[in-house]
């Protein structure tokens, strides 16, 4: 799959990908969840979504992008993954994508 960056991801594909898993942002009011980041929904779908939600999300972002995204976050002192999510997407990512 090709790499997108951000700017190559439509503020409607991120508002629509965030509106369809509104349901793993149970933290997040309704009215809110539109203006989330994409390193939101990665996060959201990494720790808590199924296979289709990720597989979209692969397909819209690109999977070269949301493992950035991952290997930025984990770099970071506060841990956003449970740890059994961080270990396997560091494997995956590290055997699949360069």
């Amino acid at each position: 799959m090709d790499e997108k960056r951000d700017d190559e991801i439509s503020k409607d594909t991120l508002k629509y990908l965030l509106k369809k898993n509104a349901i793993l942002f149970w933290s997040v009011s309704p009215e809110k969840i539109e203006d989330l980041p994409l390193e939101s929904l990665v996060e959201a779908v990494l720790n808590y979504g199924n296979m289709e939600q990720l597989r979209e999300l692969f397909s819209e972002v690109g999977e070269e992008r949301v493992a950035a995204i991952f290997r930025e976050q984990i770099k970071r002192a506060r841990k956003v993954y449970l740890p059994m999510v961080e270990n396997y997407f560091r494997l995956y990512f590290d055997k699949y994508v360069s």
